[in-house]
């Protein structure tokens, strides 16, 4: 099945092939499947279970969706150790498992996320990625692609949840075009913007990112003023606004320092995003009930050491997040 190093390979993000300009790209999700009426995968309840780490900005959009939807009692969820080592993500009892708040798999007994994809797929050579949404009838990954994950959960389970969670829409019809262009850029640019300047490997590759990221949280700054929320008259809440959060949440505890986006702070350079972020946080539950600032920092300071090689976790900044 594979060494060691070719588990590390597909475990760390940071050891992923660069182009040869320095610059990193993110490889493209494997599990592409989805829950639908009539469809290989019926929407039913208890039959569905979500990997994940609170670590990790991609899996948390799935947490908060979950919550924000009332799915809670429909996908039961399981969270990894944010010790990310090289066999990938670790689940409690296994190596670098047992940390506070990482849980044991209680639906394949898998030590490592890496497990549950060679039980889905014997042949498998992709990346070892949460969220995994899982299969528990037929022990298979349904979706391994947070964006497309989020957007099962908006709708998927409508028919059987009580009316005021079904009317709840992160993606509705008459706003779909304007989150779609927002998500667009948002994503290469802030998403995956902070990644594409932590892992560059030249000057040249990190600076090509960096200030795009920071032109971005720019433009974001102005499109947030006097908004409760980033889309259109910013009355609505969307996937828009879960998908920009999971990064700007991270963003002073982590990637000022260990990604080296350090133009600016958001506390102290960005005050109507750093606004919108409280308000989020402090004000709508499923936003706060999925951090975990001890999962956030130690995975990356610990998991990176190509970035990090003491493994040495910054206190800082204090506090995580500042009151409203």
């Amino acid at each position: 099945m594979g060494n060691a190093s070719e588990f590390s390979d597909q475990s760390d993000i940071s050891r992923m092939k660069t182009e040869a300009d320095g610059s990193f790209k993110r490889a493209d999700s494997s599990f592409r499947n989805t829950i639908e009426k009539g469809g290989q995968f019926e929407p039913q309840k208890d039959r569905y279970h979500l990997y994940v780490s609170y670590a990790c900005p991609w899996a948390t959009r799935a947490l908060i969706v979950r919550k924000l939807k009332g799915l809670e009692s429909f996908i039961g969820v399981s969270v990894v150790s944010p010790r990310m080592g090289d066999n990938g993500w670790p689940f409690a009892g296994a190596e670098g498992g047992d940390f506070p708040g990482a849980d044991k798999d209680p639906v394949e007994g898998a030590q490592h996320v890496k497990d549950l994809y060679f039980k889905a797929q014997a042949d498998y050579s992709g990346r070892f990625t949460v969220p995994v949404l899982w299969d528990k009838k037929t022990h298979t990954i349904v979706n391994n692609e947070s964006s497309e994950i989020i957007r099962i959960f908006n709708t998927a389970f409508n028919h059987l949840l009580p009316e005021d969670k079904a009317k709840v829409d992160l993606y509705p019809e008459q706003l779909r075009k304007e989150i779609d262009e927002v998500n667009a850029w948002v994503y290469d640019t802030v998403n995956n913007g902070v990644y594409k300047s932590g892992f560059a490997k030249t000057q040249s590759a990190y600076e090509a990112a960096v200030r795009p990221l920071f032109a971005s949280l720019d433009r974001l700054e102005k499109m947030l003023q006097g908004k409760t929320y980033l889309i259109a008259d910013g009355s609505v809440l969307t996937e828009a606004d879960v998908r920009l959060f999971v990064t700007i949440i991270r963003f002073d505890p982590v990637y000022v320092g260990h990604f080296k986006c350090n133009i600016r702070t958001i506390r102290g350079g960005y005050p109507n995003i750093h606004r919108w972020m409280k308000q989020l946080y402090w004000t709508v539950p499923a936003f706060k009930e999925t951090t975990n600032f001890a999962h956030i920092k130690t995975h990356y300071y610990w998991s990176h050491p190509m970035v990090n090689p003491t493994r040495v976790v910054p206190v800082g900044p204090v506090p995580d997040i500042e009151p409203l």
